[in-house]
């Protein structure tokens, strides 16, 4: 298969949804990733770039491999994140053809409990996670807005997405798990989301993007249905209070939205999370 035009560089593509990404565009792009993390899986593979988020400047990475499309799903220290975004934001505005996509989450709308948020909504949030993904949005607007794709994120969730193994985990030592009866949220998969960003690509899109379900679950009806689809045990379940009506952290998409094959619904998400199959990483 001829790989198309674009040489893309994921920013943390040995993460659970970095490298869900990388396995999905490797195939049809010219495609390298970061990674912090010393292991065999990414030393010996020539597409794969160490880099320490806190030690290394990005700028190198991004010479080297002269990128005409950035993915950002880097995790780590926030400082260190907002600095990294401050060279790719100089890289982008220097090379014509190079763009960037930003993986942002629902929390910059965790100041917010009362609706759902939808793309055109003002952000606002509490948490210090929320706070940071403001800013870095807020930066990659006024720097680079017209080569900008931010893809907010809800729960992702998965056979083997790290909550899911979590709860694997908390069924199997009858451990406790949290659940929120109160909060009401929207979720999706990490295949999904690599799809996604698939066709945002190809079709060259820019604005902002809620890669979420089309529809909402409660916090705690939600890994309920899951434990009984995985078996006819649970964990101990320790319910969550922070208030005593409904509230919401919960992204939907409105004004951006993607052709119907490449949305995803709760009841698909369930499905998902159930599923026996060994996923491997392709290099």
């Amino acid at each position: 298969m001829q790989k198309q035009k674009h040489r893309i560089l994921i920013l943390g593509a040995s993460g659970y949804i970095g490298n869900a990404i990388y396995r999905e565009l490797c195939s049809y792009f010219d495609t390298y990733g970061t990674y912090c993390s010393a292991h065999e899986l990414y030393e010996n593979n020539q597409a794969f770039i160490a880099y320490d988020l806190e030690n290394s400047n990005i700028t190198k990475a991004l010479e080297d491999i002269k990128p005409t499309l950035i993915i950002s799903a880097l995790r780590g220290n926030f400082k260190a994140q907002y600095h990294a975004h401050k060279e790719v934001c100089r890289y982008v505005t220097v090379h014509a053809t190079c763009r960037l996509l930003f993986l942002s989450s629902v929390s910059v709308f965790d100041g917010l409990s009362s609706f759902p948020s939808y793309e055109n909504d003002r952000p606002s949030a509490v948490s210090e996670y929320g706070k940071f993904k403001v800013s870095v949005e807020k930066l990659l607007v006024e720097k680079i807005k017209k080569k900008l794709s931010i893809l907010r994120l809800p729960m992702v969730l998965g056979a083997y997405s790290p909550r899911i193994m979590q709860l694997r985990q908390a069924i199997k030592h009858q451990a406790s798990f949290d659940v929120h009866p109160n909060l009401i949220i929207s979720i999706t998969t990490a295949n999904t989301i690599a799809k996604q960003v698939h066709y945002i690509i190809n079709k060259e899109l820019t604005g902002i993007f809620h890669l979420a379900s089309n529809d909402l679950a409660h916090h705690q009806d939600l890994f309920i249905e899951i434990c009984e689809k995985i078996g006819n045990k649970t964990p101990i379940f320790k319910s969550i209070y922070n208030s005593n009506d409904d509230q919401y952290l919960a992204i939907l998409p409105k004004y951006n939205t993607l052709p119907k094959n490449y949305q995803i619904t709760v009841a698909d998400v369930v499905k998902n999370c159930v599923l026996e199959d060994v996923v491997t990483i392709k290099n």
